[in-house]
């Protein structure tokens, strides 16, 4: 049995919700959200950008654009909440330590299970990547070196994208400077078995066909894999997986000490962080 792949005989309800619900693990995390919340309305209020830039026909096929003036780098971020919950405007948090570093900052909404599929929001992701790389320099971002990042869900999201056919991308892809999937999710055997899967709706056969361990990448820039050292077992052996099967071009899992879940996010946020280091180093 591969060490790195989760024992059929463990995969019981009981053992996937306490790996798998980090809302449970983190009693605080309300909190999280709350601040996020807070933070990103004061940053939508003083930091110029262009909000709700449509994509694609849904409703929820926007994105936030934060531009650094002349800057060709874009940051492009996708949010968490297990394909399920969130939306951008609780991330704009994030931007501001990006914009004074001269990285414009794209945050990306897209469709939410039940309503569609994962394999859908996949399809989502690469609408927005395609549509950021052709206008936001019609909004005042350029997009000549992009890092594409993600939380969460958001982070399979990325993976999901460097293994996503080359044919998909509507530009050159050559123009993709990275990746930086934070606690991402790359192995998808455990989740028929979580609560969640009430909205995923995923059985053995649609959970294996998401997975991204045993395929390669086809875009060819470097990723960096990050996961928090207080985060479940199950998500750090997640980093470790995608690191360990995507290497050399994935380098990592970085794991961060101390931090969970939630708190990770703020690592790629402030700067002189290691993972705020990290990904600026790949534009």
């Amino acid at each position: 049995m591969d060490p790195l792949l989760v024992p059929p005989h463990l995969l019981t309800p009981d053992w996937v919700e306490r790996e798998y619900n980090n809302r449970q693990r983190v009693p605080e995390h309300l909190a999280f959200f709350t601040r996020w919340e807070r933070d990103s309305e004061y940053v939508r209020q003083t930091l110029r950008g262009r909000l709700d830039l449509p994509y694609g026909p849904h409703p929820r096929h926007r994105v936030d654009l934060f531009p650094a003036p002349g800057s060709d780098r874009l940051l492009v971020f996708f949010h968490g909440g297990y394909w399920r919950s969130l939306d951008k405007r609780a991330f704009a948090w994030l931007a501001p330590a990006w914009v004074a570093g001269g990285v414009s900052v794209a945050l990306v909404n897209y469709r939410l299970c039940p309503e569609v599929r994962i394999a859908d929001i996949v399809d989502d992701a690469i609408a927005a990547l395609n549509w950021l790389a052709i206008h936001a320099p019609v909004h005042g971002a350029g997009a000549g070196r992009m890092v594409l990042a993600g939380h969460s869900a958001g982070g399979h999201l990325v993976g999901a994208l460097f293994a996503a056919s080359r044919e998909c991308f509507a530009f050159d892809a050559a123009r993709v400077a990275g990746g930086v999937p934070v606690s991402g999710v790359f192995d998808f055997s455990p989740l028929p078995h979580f609560s969640g899967n009430a909205d995923l709706k995923l059985d053995a056969d649609s959970a294996r066909a998401l997975d991204l361990h045993d395929r390669r990448p086809t875009l060819a820039a470097p990723l960096v894999v990050a996961v928090g050292g207080a985060e479940s077992d199950e998500f750090i052996r997640q980093s470790r997986l995608i690191a360990a099967r995507w290497a050399p071009q994935a380098r990592g899992p970085l794991v961060l000490p101390a931090l969970h879940h939630f708190s990770v996010l703020d690592a790629l946020a402030e700067r002189g962080q290691p993972l705020h280091a990290a990904t600026l180093a790949l534009f």
